[in-house]
């Protein structure tokens, strides 16, 4: 019954505004608990507790207590320190994260007046130590800022919430603001020392995320000696995290591992230190690389509305309800070959009910899996695009074809395309939407914002794969994944002059590949997961039970 005890590196009888308090210190917590005089007089009264971990104090700065009174005692307590001027010691005030509703940090503060400044000095030196030795927190950043995202606000945000907190971290920090489109990606591939560097950090939205992951994974190849254009080669993994301070008109990255799209919570998970892994799929056409996606490839139905939305951006965000009304009543199908690769031996299916939370079991099971696997193919010679025999072929005409390697979860849609679809598992989940009616396809839509299966539909199947193909039924001359065509003939020259003349009312041949965002200039395109390619400053979701609990250190 000792042993939590010798534990404790300090315990203090401190006094927080006028009230006694037992304040304790070990390696994993900081507890204060409120003294009560005498259970006699008071046998009702609530013991006021609270515990912080270590690993979640922001800073700890020393200062007079006669100035701490000023700003935070009360005016009665004010008299009676003036009163008692020979009995005036010093104070310490900590910093650390509290956790608020749905999912939100937010940067609090406890003030401790001690009886003497030996004891004080001792108590700020001992958590300072403390601190140092959480080797995950960063001490240097490289931040690019897009003034131009969203409502324009990054700058202003990132001045007012983000670098304040920094600078009370000790976190020094180069900040870039960008002047075009791609320049944060370009300066990351070849200007950006990156070894001076803890974390990049992007203040925007998921169009900045992206610049900085491509700029990121770029440089992390080519200083690797990897050929970008062959899509069976195995990527490095980043060495640097990757922050999101959130500040774009879209940021569902944020929203789908961190809970919140709140600068602050953000800022925090990002000083603390916290480390979250994250699939990358790269995408490839002929043997040529094209991109990298994080959260959603779309074709048919997310492609039209995206290029449908790039020709109406003089409507602003209003924009995306517009064209997605216009694309569902022009209800466009097409026609085309999936192939995929199944993901075989891991945990969970796209149907599970559970989500993909922070300590995520299946992204731990799986990343460790696959890991085994790409050493054995290493030793043996042997790449995964060989084995012809575990493909899977589907041919049809889709209205949708959806991959999303993750939940793709927003505040519009709280559970996304693929509430099961985990982070870090190495799989992304191929949605195919086949041709339906109308009435059908807005049921399927609109179970993305209700509690039903929205895969539960005879129209709708899914696939947790570790690689797709995709070559649409009349195939343009320059893709490698050529279809059967033996009945094209005739049928493909009218379809061109259709294409040529919208006019007559035939359904395009073509639609575009939306990939996280941006257009894809082909359609004919090889997919691949790479697991755990990229770590961002994060931890996944919490469920409300892992914070509620904080007496425990091992659930912290």
């Amino acid at each position: 019954m000792e042993r939590p005890a010798r534990l404790l590196l300090l315990l203090s009888e401190l006094r927080v505004r006028n009230a006694a308090y037992d304040v304790s210190l070990s390696r994993c917590l900081l507890t204060w608990k409120r003294r009560v005089s005498s259970p006699m007089y008071h046998p009702f009264r609530p013991s006021v507790s609270h515990v912080v971990s270590v690993s979640e104090i922001i800073a700890v700065r020393e200062e007079d207590e006669e100035e701490s009174s000023r700003t935070t005692n009360s005016g009665s307590w004010k008299k009676i320190q003036e009163g008692e001027g020979k009995d005036c010691g010093q104070a310490f005030t900590v910093f650390y994260v509290e956790r608020c509703r749905q999912h939100r940090w937010r940067n609090s503060e406890v003030t401790f007046t001690c009886p003497d400044v030996a004891l004080c000095q001792h108590w700020v030196s001992s958590i300072r130590e403390l601190l140092a030795t959480i080797a995950s927190r960063p001490k240097r950043l490289l931040v690019y800022i897009n003034p131009y995202g969203g409502k324009r606000q990054g700058k202003r945000i990132y001045d007012q919430k983000v670098a304040p907190l920094f600078a009370r971290a000790g976190i020094s920090t180069d900040v870039i603001v960008t002047e075009y489109a791609n320049h944060a990606r370009d300066h990351l591939r070849t200007e950006a020392e990156l070894k001076k560097f803890d974390g990049v950090v992007c203040v925007g939205g998921d169009g900045m995320f992206s610049e900085i992951v491509h700029g990121l994974i770029w440089r992390t190849q080519i200083d690797g000696g990897v050929d970008l254009n062959c899509p069976d080669e195995t990527l490095l993994p980043c060495a640097l995290r990757i922050g999101i301070i959130p500040a774009g008109s879209t940021d569902c990255i944020c929203f789908a591992t961190v809970g919140a799209n709140d600068p602050v919570t953000s800022a925090l998970h990002i000083i603390v230190g916290d480390s979250q892994p994250m699939d990358v799929c790269s995408v490839h056409h002929n043997n040529t690389f094209l991109r990298y996606s994080v959260s959603l490839l779309g074709y048919g139905f997310y492609g039209d509305v995206l290029t449908d939305s790039e020709r109406k951006r003089w409507m602003g965000p209003a924009r995306y309800d517009f064209s997605g009304v216009k694309m569902f009543l022009n209800h466009h199908y097409y026609e085309g070959i999936v192939s995929y690769l199944p993901a075989r031996g891991t945990l969970g299916t796209p149907r599970d009910t559970a989500r993909c939370l922070s300590g995520c079991l299946v992204c731990q099971h799986n990343g460790q899996l696959l890991s085994e696997r790409a050493e054995k193919y290493e030793m043996d010679e042997v790449s995964e695009s060989e084995s012809d025999s575990e493909w899977r072929t589907i041919r049809g005409k889709f209205l949708a074809i959806n991959a999303a390697s993750m939940s793709c979860a927003c505040p519009r849609s709280p559970k996304g395309l693929s509430p099961a679809a985990h982070l870090a598992d190495g799989t992304t989940d191929l949605i195919l939407v086949r041709k339906c009616s109308r009435f059908n396809f807005l049921r399927h839509l609109l179970r993305h914002t209700s509690k039903d299966d929205q895969f539960d539909m005879t129209f709708v199947e899914v696939h947790r794969v570790r690689r797709f193909r995709f070559t649409p039924r009349y195939c343009q001359s320059d893709s490698d994944l050529e279809l059967d065509l033996q009945e094209n003939g005739k049928r493909q020259i009218f379809s061109q002059i259709c294409r040529d003349h919208p006019a007559c009312g035939c359904a395009p041949a073509y639609s575009s590949w939306n990939c996280d965002g941006e257009i894809l200039t082909h359609t004919a395109i090889d997919v691949r997961v790479h697991c755990q390619l990229i770590k961002l400053f994060a931890r996944g979701i919490e469920e409300p039970a892992v914070f509620e609990d904080l007496t425990n250190p091992c659930a912290i």
